[in-house]
Parts: structure tokens; C-alpha cells; sequence
């Protein structure tokens, strides 16, 4: 019988923190508003974009569990 390899990591510890827009630039070296308007549109996954009621803004959510996986960023805390 074969034997398998097995690869084991240690991920962060998840908090579900909202990872500010902001704060994703500089990680992934993009501007803000290139993040936002690829969340806006689907094409950035690793956060939401919900449109206000009655406005044209947005709330953006960004799980950090959700970008780490996609990015590989991810700070500890707050």
C-alpha cells in the first residue's frame, strides 16, 4: 500500500474582524477604490459590498478568515 503526504499548516486565529478598506490596499498593493469597485462587482471575493437603502453607497465587509485564503494577508487583533 502507498503511503500519502500530508501537509498540516497552523492557521490565524480568526476573529471574523472586518478588514478596513484601507488596510487591504497596502497589503495587496491596489488602490482602495480598485477594491472597492471589484467588490461592488463581483469580481473580488474575498469581501461584500452592500448597497445602502434609498443611496447610491456601499457598506463593505471584508471576513478576515476571507482574505487570508484569498490573499494570504492577515493581522491579528482588533
Amino acid at each position: 500500500m502507498k503511503e500519502e503526504n500530508r501537509v498540516f499548516i497552523e492557521t490565524p486565529a480568526f476573529t471574523g474582524r472586518n478588514v478596513p478598506i484601507m488596510e487591504l490596499s497596502k497589503a495587496i498593493g491596489k488602490d482602495a477604490q480598485f477594491i472597492r469597485i471589484g467588490l461592488q462587482k463581483g469580481i473580488l471575493t474575498f469581501g461584500y459590498a452592500l448597497k445602502k437603502d434609498n443611496s447610491s453607497e456601499f457598506n463593505y465587509y471584508c471576513p478576515d478568515k476571507k482574505v487570508w485564503e484569498e490573499t494570504g494577508y492577515f493581522k491579528g487583533g482588533i
